[in-house]
């Protein structure tokens, strides 16, 4: 019997085995999934959670947080967790809220993705590339790209607020989520931009926030499209970049003044919302006027004084300085300095004011005309030499010009410049002052009379005069009369005979007569002529002494002039006129023999 007993009861366990196992195994394991529970108490930092188990789960506090909240839990309240493990070392349930919460985020997020809708998030993170982002508990990236539609310097203003976001790809097995800020904005741009673009038109009144500052102005986003505002339509006054006026983000006030549909290209203004102050500008600023402004900008060809806001002047350079000319604006004027400056000129249309900072001072050209009138002279010193002339420092801190015609009398300026250096002290003469051009002529040449009309004073075209010859030329010869005045006789005009008219038959020193044809006093230059003096003479004798028509041979002329002409002159008469009167003689005698000799043949014929 007892084995009979041992044979009923084998059978029974195995099938009580098998009946568990069976039932084990029909049972699916409670391990990550996510299980409601009731918290059952509470301390500082965790909470017990009883899920069913035979045992229940601690949770830390912490994880029941909301971005930037405070849990308000207490004991009773229902929770979902996520069993990690049915019990750990301490026999305690492993579970978790945030991965609890990560798993029913993860179900919403790809129902979010697979119908292409936006979700809610919240950046509280920075790391390499990009950005953190809480969705409900699911931890996304996003893409430093993909923040904005144009690269945002600062993201401060965007963390921990709630803001819609595109899933771009979610991988649930990684639990890698990549959203984009981007691209929700450029698809709430597109719908704004076509229902702004539809209803604008130019003089319509928009505000808007600057979005990007460049060089030459700055792009303000309206609300779905983005217009340029141009740096001269900023402000009425000059501003030399944008960022003197406006910065990312602002918010401003703009007038469309251009809009082109095709290109859909809009262009804003702020200073047409104010009043244009060149309006009555005229009256405001009339010519002759002296108002105190500030210098707002140099440039090489003058300064920009501001008078008032939006109103401004051009001082040209010429305009700067009665005397300091050829220089910079920048060594008269500094940036920001207040001066007084005269209105010369008022272009309303062309929205232009011509001013003067010179003219406010006193003009030292009216001075030196006043201490120095024409006629005076002066001592300076030479400041420059150039190929026209000297250039001597005046009281008053101006220049005069002495010209190289004006240095010497005899010496050419070419000669004459190179005694003079500069630094060097001159005395000078003033000729002449021409306030309105700003320029002095000087003279050094004037200090002194004049050579050469001292020298011709005492002589007049046609005078036969005796000069030594002091140079000879290929040309002819330069000659010196009595007073020491320099004088020419070409070539041609050396002698009637033309085999005489060689310079070389001339020595120098030797004196001779000649016959003055010209005196120029603008050149300076006396001419004179041996050949008319000769003719002159013949002339002469022909009709003091008769003529060969009368019976008077040409010998007995010119004996008789020649003669006469002896007489007239002192023993020290030059050479070529004795020589004439040698001629003379010679020739008187052979016609005083010829009729005795004729005489004398005609005896011994009839003898």
């Amino acid at each position: 019997m007892a084995e009979a007993a041992v044979e009923t009861q084998t059978p029974a366990k195995e099938s009580f085995a098998a009946l568990l196992e069976e039932s084990l195994g029909t049972i699916p394991s409670l391990e990550g999934t996510v299980l409601k529970g009731t918290i059952v108490s509470m301390d500082s930092d965790s909470v017990m959670v009883d899920v069913g188990l035979k045992s229940e789960g601690r949770v830390a506090l912490k994880e029941f947080s909301e971005a930037g909240k405070v849990p308000e839990l207490k004991v009773g309240d229902d929770v979902e967790v996520y069993l990690e493990r049915m019990e750990n070392k301490n026999g305690e349930a492993m579970i978790s809220r945030e991965k609890a919460k990560r798993e029913e985020a993860w179900t919403q997020l790809e129902k979010a993705f697979n119908d292409n809708e936006r979700v809610n998030g919240v950046i509280f993170g920075r790391v390499k590339g990009g950005f953190t982002v809480d969705l409900s508990g699911a931890v996304a990236f996003l893409p430093g790209s993909q923040v904005d539609i144009r690269p945002v310097r600062d993201v401060s203003p965007l963390m921990g607020t709630p803001q819609p976001f595109q899933i771009l790809k979610m991988d649930r097995a990684r639990g890698n989520i990549v959203v984009s800020r981007r691209a929700v904005l450029e698809e709430t741009r597109a719908e704004q931009r076509s229902e702004l673009v539809a209803n604008l038109k130019e003089g319509q009144v928009l505000q808007g926030v600057v979005k990007n500052i460049t060089d030459y102005g700055a792009f303000v986003d309206l609300g779905g499209v983005d217009g340029l505002l141009h740096v001269t339509d900023i402000s009425w006054k000059r501003i030399n970049h944008p960022t003197e006026a406006l910065s990312i983000g602002q918010q401003v006030d703009v007038q469309v003044i251009r809009f082109n549909a095709e290109t859909q290209r809009i262009s804003l203004g702020m200073k047409q919302l104010e009043a244009d102050p060149w309006e009555g500008v005229s009256a405001k600023y009339p010519m002759g006027a002296k108002f105190v402004g500030r210098v707002t900008n140099i440039t090489d060809y003058g300064a920009f004084v501001e008078l008032e806001p939006g109103i401004e002047g051009l001082v040209h350079v010429s305009e700067m300085s009665w005397t300091k000319k050829n220089i910079h604006p920048g060594k008269i004027v500094s940036t920001s300095q207040e001066v007084e400056v005269m209105v010369l000129d008022v272009d309303e249309q062309k929205r232009r004011i011509s001013l003067g900072l010179k003219q406010c001072g006193s003009n030292p050209w009216d001075a030196f005309v006043d201490n120095y009138p024409t006629g005076s002279e002066i001592e300076g010193e030479i400041k420059n030499i150039t190929e026209f002339g000297l250039f001597v420092g005046l009281p008053g801190e101006i220049d005069g010009m002495v010209h190289l015609s004006d240095l010497d009398w005899n010496l050419s300026g070419e000669e004459a410049v190179k005694e003079y250096e500069k630094g060097a002290m001159v005395k000078v003469k003033v000729l002449d002052v021409d306030v309105d051009k700003e320029r002095i002529s000087l003279g050094i040449k004037q200090l002194s009379d004049d050579p050469f009309a001292g020298s011709t004073q005492n002589i007049k075209k046609g005078d036969v005069v005796t000069v030594t010859v002091h140079q000879i030329t290929d040309g002819g010869i330069e000659v010196q009369l009595a007073d020491g005045a320099l004088g020419f006789i070409r070539k041609a005009e050396l002698s009637r005979d033309r085999s005489e008219q060689r310079p070389d038959r001339f020595a120098v020193g030797e004196k001779v007569d000649a016959k003055i044809t010209t005196i120029d006093g603008k050149t300076r230059k006396i001419s004179l002529s041996i050949k008319q003096r000769e003719a002159e003479e013949e002339k002469q004798a022909m009709a003091d002494y008769g003529s060969t028509e009368s019976g008077a041979s040409l010998g007995d002329i010119l004996g008789a002039a020649l003669s006469k002409a002896a007489e007239s002159r002192d023993e020290e008469a030059p050479k070529p006129a004795k020589k004439a009167a040698a001629k003379a003689k010679a020739a008187d005698a052979d016609a005083e023999e010829a009729p005795a000799e004729a005489a004398e043949a005609e005896d011994g014929d009839k003898a």
